[in-house]
């Protein structure tokens, strides 16, 4: 890059999303992280020392950090779903181009707010829909846009979400309940509105959906349960804390407990933290599992399947078109295209591989997609694949599917357009 200056970030949030993004930039060396904004003391001083941040660039309130002015090229806002909408408005404000967690926002005219704002000041704004980033996906988009299997008539497509990490992030973590963050299909699931949308090429047309908390609540509890882990005297329990976050200490979802990833600093945050209470004694209200059947503008149809009753945490789809069908599993990286042969006794022309896989989590599309944010604000011709005008798409898709379940009827996705 020469003597060139190398841009200039602040991180708005440094929990784990913000961070892998944050870190990516200043391990690669490919910005600066000038200031930082975390109302954690602990995560606070962790990021501060990584950064080689003074007091005078670290803030425990965004409001504080805009008083400066525009004294960054960009921001990364990593903060509370229900707190997106306050940042990103005062970060537009001041002219900065953002990337943006998803979801935008739970509330589909805070959704528009931003954008329109967006486009009013000229800022850029890039949603972490990461799995467009992925060689994964990015290979199923292009075999299906190449025409190969002819039109796409219909898709199966299943988020598992993995049980030990609904307990961990929808049970007892920051998206539990939806009274202060999200919808399970809108925190979770945009990512997969997202790929329907983009790898059908129409916007959705109508949805119904269903799907419940049908399991992690206090009457399946188990004889001998407490509010706590370390008080239970129920045996045999999958779920006790010290078996979730002790053995994997250092890695994720330990990390998320404590920055302390001693025994005895993970012990305290699960004698102490909301990450050690029993999973049948929480305060959460999300669904524990979802179905939505969507009806797109082109005519395809597809079903989508969110459950947090699966031993692997991945994704995998079917895309049946005229001519054959795509099958792909994004947790093994193996795409299988199959193409239809004239009788059940004559074998079908099958190929399989698996695309480019770069280091990082989802698959690295989080790497690819700070990659591609930090190309852009370098002024390099490269698409905003995620940009908000795209990413919108999908939230209007989770609100409607939200909307059919909570009100057992089809919802006309117009009614939200409109």
């Amino acid at each position: 890059m020469g003597n060139k200056e190398l841009t200039k970030l602040a991180l708005i949030g440094a929990g784990q999303r913000g961070r892998i993004y944050a870190d990516y930039a200043f391990t690669h060396k490919r910005a600066e992280i000038r200031y930082l904004v975390e109302p954690d003391s602990k995560r606070m001083q962790e990021a501060k020392e990584k950064y080689g941040l003074d007091d005078a660039h670290v803030f425990s309130d965004p409001a504080e950090f805009y008083k400066l002015g525009k004294v960054c090229d960009a921001v990364i806002i990593a903060t509370m779903d229900r707190q997106h909408y306050e940042h990103t408005m005062g970060a537009l404000q001041l002219g900065y181009d953002i990337l943006l967690e998803k979801p935008i926002s739970p509330d589909l005219q805070e959704c528009l707010d931003i954008r329109n704002l967006a486009m009013e000041n000229g800022c850029r704004i890039m949603v972490c829909h990461v799995l467009r980033y992925t060689g994964f996906w990015a290979s199923i988009k292009k075999l299906v846009d190449s025409g190969e299997l002819g039109k796409v008539i219909d898709i199966q497509h299943n988020e598992n979400i993995g049980n030990f990490h609904i307990a961990h992030s929808f049970v007892r973590g920051n998206w539990r309940n939806s009274d202060i963050a999200s919808s399970l299909i809108m925190q979770k699931s945009c990512h997969d509105m997202d790929l329907l949308t983009w790898i059908v090429g129409s916007k959705a047309k109508s949805v119904s959906s269903f799907g419940d908390l049908t399991y992690f609540k206090a009457e399946n509890a188990p004889e001998g349960s407490a509010d706590r882990c370390v008080n239970c005297k129920a045996k045999d329990c999958r779920f006790d804390a010290r078996k979730a976050y002790l053995p994997i200490a250092g890695d994720w979802p330990a990390t998320v407990l404590s920055v302390d990833q001693s025994q005895a600093g993970l012990m305290k945050a699960i004698e102490e933290g909301p990450y050690g209470r029993c999973v049948f004694h929480c305060d959460n209200n999300v669904c524990d599992h979802q179905v939505a059947v969507f009806e797109f503008e082109n005519g395809v149809h597809a079903t989508f399947n969110l459950s947090g009753f699966t031993n692997r945490m991945c994704r995998t789809i079917k895309i049946m078109c005229e001519n054959g069908e795509i099958r792909g599993d994004d947790g093994l990286n193996e795409i299988e295209v199959i193409r239809f042969a004239s009788n059940w006794q004559t074998a079908p022309y099958v190929k399989k591989y698996q695309p480019d896989l770069r280091e990082g989590f989802h698959g690295g599309g989080d790497s690819g997609l700070m990659e591609q944010f930090l190309d852009l604000l370098d002024g390099d011709d490269v698409e905003n694949l995620s940009a908000i005008d795209k990413s919108i798409e999908s939230h209007v898709m989770a609100i409607a599917a939200e909307k059919a379940r909570v009100e057992h009827r089809v919802i006309d996705l117009q009614e939200l357009r409109s």
